[in-house]
């Protein structure tokens, strides 16, 4: 993916009233009490959860094997009565199916999907192959807990207003470097994407993103690290933007140092707006959802990303 004007992005169609949406668990295994909640919670917003018994199989670590999650990945968008898929949780095992997808059944689905986290590795699945996904509420500790776990507001102008969702300006932002830049949106959780260099799905973002990165529980060195490595095979320099998630536990224990401070120390050089604390994936309080694959402002007079280009049509 060398430029984000390249070639033609699949947008999904938007969320409306009474619309089915398949959960799928494509890595770790859940609480059932949790799945139920959020069964609930998607009643409340006015859409139908649909699943079947394959999303409770449990085998070591994961949820199922991968024939057993790939399968249900390829069923959900091959059905045309789904019109999203979300994924239950996150933890370890998404990047196990991408041997096993058919772009092309992904591609002629074209549903909104939405995750984060180990699920990062099927956001950019989405992105390599130009279709818009999103960055947002799972449903184990999200949507099971109700507004407390989602930003119910970003969600639903990202999936069901086919227009741009406009300016996402929440209070916790920092701005680490001052400018404005735009260009298409993308990222997740920083573990993923240096985790997936090497192999044929790498995360290569366009030249002129912006890049959205976040993660939790990382010690300050391992983030530097990842970082490093982002910006060793040249992909930092791509980003005309770059936008951090809270990094919730990722201080160093006893103190010593601050993740925030260790971010600001390493964009010193870099040639464009830097903010930290987008609440976005891991969070310690309501997670906001972010459309990747669609153009994205951002500014530092009044601290935010502003969405430029609806997500759904």
């Amino acid at each position: 993916m060398t430029s984000a004007d390249d070639g033609h992005w699949i947008k999904p169609h938007r969320l409306r009233s009474g619309d089915r949406v398949a959960l799928v668990a494509p890595a770790s295994a859940f609480k059932r009490e949790e799945f139920d909640a959020g069964v609930v919670e998607l009643g409340r917003l006015g859409y139908e959860a649909v699943f079947d018994d394959r999303v409770f199989a449990q085998e070591r670590f994961v949820a199922g094997g991968p024939a057993i999650r790939t399968a249900s990945l390829h069923d959900a968008w091959r059905d045309p009565s789904i019109a999203a898929i979300i994924a239950v949780r996150g933890g370890y095992g998404s990047g196990q199916l991408l041997p096993f997808l058919n772009p092309d059944v992904m591609r002629g689905g074209a549903k909104i999907f939405v995750g984060y986290s180990d699920n990062t590795s099927l956001l950019w699945f989405h992105l390599l192959h130009r279709v818009v996904c999103f960055h947002g509420p799972m449903v184990e500790r999200r949507l099971a807990v109700g507004e407390a776990g989602y930003h119910r507001d970003s969600f639903l102008r990202a999936v069901a207003r086919p227009e741009p969702a406009g300016d996402l300006t929440p209070d916790s932002l920092d701005v680490l470097r001052h400018g404005e830049a735009r260009g298409v949106l993308l990222g997740g959780t920083l573990t993923q994407l240096t985790s997936s260099l090497g192999t044929p799905w790498a995360f290569d973002p366009p030249d002129g993103c912006v890049l959205f990165l976040e993660d939790v529980a990382e010690r300050p060195y391992r983030i530097d690290r990842m970082l490093t490595q982002l910006a060793q095979a040249g992909i930092l320099s791509r980003a005309r933007a770059l936008v951090f998630g809270e990094f919730p536990s990722c201080d160093e224990p006893g103190g010593q140092h601050n993740i925030r401070d260790v971010l600001r120390e390493y964009v010193v050089g870099f040639n464009g707006p830097v903010l930290f604390g987008f609440p976005s994936g891991h969070t310690t309080g309501a997670t906001w959802t972010l459309p990747f694959g669609v153009r994205a402002m951002v500014r530092t007079d009044r601290a935010g990303v502003v969405i430029e280009e609806a997500a759904v049509c």
